[in-house]
């Protein structure tokens, strides 16, 4: 049996926000950023501008700090000069009729010394290096070794994150998204692999979920909570960072931002970019224990996609590299048409190759 196709172009509301279809783009880091200032600029705001057809742009994650920061040439929404680049982008998607909301961004451990401030170690929940890698100047490289953050730093990146949550408001975004995923700081304090703390943000569900929480609260102080979502990853070993019991860490987390009233769970079922069924965890009950939005991600298809929506198992589908390369992936997917596969080549860091110069179906015939 042939599944009606138009549930994923039919629109949702998110809070009092009306969204023209189903399909998100998820955050994609491209390293675009000016060099020098880490600010968005004209490029960028083409960028999404050619894929203001979503029913919501989620931009790519964006460091609270320079602390925050994992990646060269990824953007801040810290400075005025950020907040300024940032306009340009909202401005445009806006001038398209679309919606964007930021993702706000910590890296933790998962950065190096280069990019530091002042040159000094990454900071973590516990003093413990992933095995993972990271992006700098001359290329990829090993992360470097993190130091444990000390009791009293903790409520400075919480201000850290309600700063960037006003900094958004001011650059004209739609709302925000918390990174909680991809083995990031705050998945670092959630999963008990990366948080060996033996004080109030470690060993029990409840404190490794404090920071987690913590950090909501102070963005619920910004902004309106249908306006806020997070982003998650129960069970994928992105940076390295993984939990001996997922499902309770999890259950409890969302039971808690569901009763705060946040708008959306965005979450990464499975391997992030990899196989979709690598742990028995139930992501319907997930689902179940949020009482807002629940958007779905990792390596969709337009007919898995139809299939989630009419089984109920998710209210939107979040599509990630196949936006790369097919800035009208929305009008491709209403017609089943080909897509473009995008060159990995340029994936990282770059000029408008690879990034602005794939062509819609209208400039292909």
């Amino acid at each position: 049996m042939t599944l009606d196709a138009s549930v994923l172009f039919s629109p949702f509301q998110l809070g009092d926000l009306h969204l023209k279809n189903r399909v998100v783009m998820a955050p994609l880091t491209r390293n675009r950023a000016t060099r020098g200032t880490d600010a968005p600029n004209d490029l960028n705001a083409n960028y999404y501008r050619q894929r203001a057809s979503a029913g919501l742009i989620i931009s790519e994650a964006s460091q609270i700090s320079q602390q925050g920061q994992g990646y060269i040439w990824t953007p801040g929404i810290y400075s005025e000069a950020q907040v300024d680049g940032w306009r340009k982008v909202t401005e445009a998607v806006h001038h398209e009729g679309g919606l964007i909301f930021i993702q706000l961004w910590h890296v933790g451990r998962v950065s190096h010394v280069s990019l530091q401030p002042g040159g000094k170690q990454p900071v973590a929940p516990s003093a413990i290096a992933g095995k993972t890698k990271t992006f700098i100047e001359s290329g990829f490289a090993d992360v470097s070794e993190p130091r444990a953050l000390e009791l009293g730093e903790i409520p400075g990146i919480v201000a850290d994150y309600r700063k960037a949550a006003e900094n958004a408001k001011l650059a004209g975004f739609d709302g925000v998204e918390i990174h909680g995923a991809n083995g990031y700081l705050i998945d670092q304090f959630l999963k008990d692999g990366a948080n060996k703390r033996s004080d109030a943000y470690g060993g029990s569900i409840e404190n490794r979920a404090r920071f987690a929480l913590e950090v909501a609260d102070a963005i619920l102080s910004v902004w309106d909570k249908a306006r806020i979502g997070i982003r998650l990853s129960p069970v994928s070993p992105a940076n390295d960072a993984v939990d001996s019991q997922p499902e309770k860490i999890f259950t409890y987390l969302v039971e808690r931002l569901s009763a705060r009233g946040l708008g959306y769970i965005h979450v990464i079922e499975g391997a992030t970019g990899g196989p979709r069924d690598n742990a028995p965890f139930d992501f319907v009950a997930l689902r179940k224990a949020f009482s807002g939005a629940y958007i779905a991600n990792n390596s969709y298809t337009r007919d898995l996609a139809i299939k989630v929506l009419h089984e109920n198992r998710a209210d939107l589908i979040a599509f990630g590299k196949l936006f790369i390369s097919n800035p009208d992936l929305v009008e491709r997917l209403r017609r089943n048409a080909p897509l473009t596969e995008p060159n990995r080549e340029t994936f990282y860091g770059g000029d408008e190759e690879g990034y602005t110069d794939y062509p819609t179906l209208g400039e292909l015939a």
